[in-house]
């Protein structure tokens, strides 16, 4: 709006939100008014990026050049198709103008997601060995999820990415795909490109942390960047990799590599067989990351990360062993409504956006689990969920999208 008058620009969008249509385009987001933002902690990027609430829903704006925000659009469009962990695009906004008619740039609209944060606002002082060391499994897994679904990202970095709590891991997110591009399969050499940019990346935010005094003095940037491509190479390598076995073992051990596959939270399609001298070469043909994901969706309809699933998946199995229940689904429809709904329902409401339920319960039954060796017996679940609120809970900030605070207020 400019003094109530509508601004004339274009805004392409899958489901637009009407009220997108009520911000200030005519204004540059480096000038939008504070009374238009949220704020939220940012990552380092090269465009001028704000954030705003519209009907409880919050949302990145990102000024761009037009060719390059159609090419992100489309990009995060087509891996939310194939269920890659991204960002949503909800619009692009073009034909902007200010008061004086002169053109500004485009702007990329996307869903903020929530209780994600970008890799420095996971901790306050100073970035642990341990922090790192989850951070560079959860970016490794990121990247080979996305080179086994021929994605070329072109910029892979750690300020690239969006990290959720995922039961004492952390979850990756594509935040910037405006250098990427989806291919039926990558080459050697596309794979190997995209490794060494994260390398020379990650060492240049390494280094950036260093000079603030935020990278542990036991961190050296350059084992870093050599521990993530090994973390890479070595993941890559299990999902891909042929495996030569004796023909009398076939069965065994192709079971064997299915269930360590399924175990990294890889799903497997079929598998490929052909036979050698004395035996039989098989190739599992992995299809996607997320196996207990979508287990845990069937079973339940919770949405959780991929250890937050398989550790609630191992209390429902244990649930059900120990109810004798025979059938799955009904076991599953139990436990949801007599063990984890009433979990959450625990959680005041003044704690509730401290972490998003499945991290709840996923520490609860560590908690718990916790309490138990100390006491040398089992404490019981009403015990730990007190004790966990009290004691943990209560302590941590807040994760989820921090609305309503003054810009500026957060780093």
């Amino acid at each position: 709006m400019r003094g109530g008058t509508l601004v004339c620009v274009r805004l392409t969008s899958a489901l637009i939100d009407p009220a997108l249509l009520d911000l200030p385009w005519s204004v540059p987001l480096e000038e939008w008014p504070a009374d238009h933002l949220v704020a939220l902690p940012q990552g380092i990027s090269r465009h001028i990026v704000r954030f705003v609430k519209l009907n409880d829903t919050v949302y990145a704006l990102k000024e761009t050049r037009e060719k390059i925000a159609e090419k992100e659009y489309d990009l995060l469009r087509a891996l939310e198709r194939i269920d890659f962990p991204a960002v949503e695009a909800v619009a692009i906004v073009t034909d902007r103008v200010d008061e004086r008619g002169e053109p500004l740039e485009t702007v990329l609209v996307t869903r903020h997601l929530k209780f994600s944060l970008p890799y420095r606002a996971l901790f306050s002082h100073t970035l642990r060995p341990e922090t790192m060391n989850r951070l560079l499994d959860a970016l490794a897994a990121l990247v080979v999820r996305m080179h086994l679904t021929g994605f070329s990202w072109g910029d892979c970095s750690l300020s690239n990415t969006l990290f959720r709590r995922d039961a004492g891991a952390f979850a990756a997110y594509l935040v910037d795909a405006e250098t990427g591009n989806i291919y039926p399969k990558l080459s050697e050499g596309q794979r190997s490109e995209d490794i060494e940019i994260l390398r020379l990346n990650i060492f240049g935010e390494c280094l950036d942390l260093q000079a603030a005094e935020l990278l542990h003095e036991s961190i050296d940037p350059e084992s870093v960047v050599d521990d993530i491509v090994a973390r890479y190479d070595r993941l890559w390598h299990e999902v891909t990799y042929e495996q030569e076995i004796q023909r009398r073992d076939a069965r065994h051990d192709i079971e064997g590599r299915i269930r360590r596959l399924n175990e990294l939270g890889f799903d497997v399609a079929e598998v490929a067989m052909s036979t050698v001298d004395g035996g039989v070469r098989v190739r599992p043909k992995v299809v996607d990351a997320g196996y207990h994901t979508r287990r845990l969706m069937r079973l339940t309809g919770l949405d959780a990360e991929e250890n937050q699933a398989r550790q609630l998946l191992n209390d429902l199995d244990t649930y059900k062993a120990e109810s004798d229940l025979t059938d799955e689904q009904q076991a599953a429809h139990r436990w949801l409504t007599e063990v984890f709904e009433p979990v959450v329902r625990a959680v005041p409401a003044n704690l509730r956006q401290k972490l998003e339920p499945q991290e709840i319960f996923s520490q609860i039954i560590q908690h718990k689990w916790l309490l138990s060796e100390r006491a040398g017996r089992d404490v019981g679940m009403a015990p730990a969920v007190q004790s966990y609120l009290t004691d943990v809970l209560a302590h941590k900030p807040d994760e989820q999208a921090v609305l309503g605070v003054e810009v500026g207020a957060l780093p």
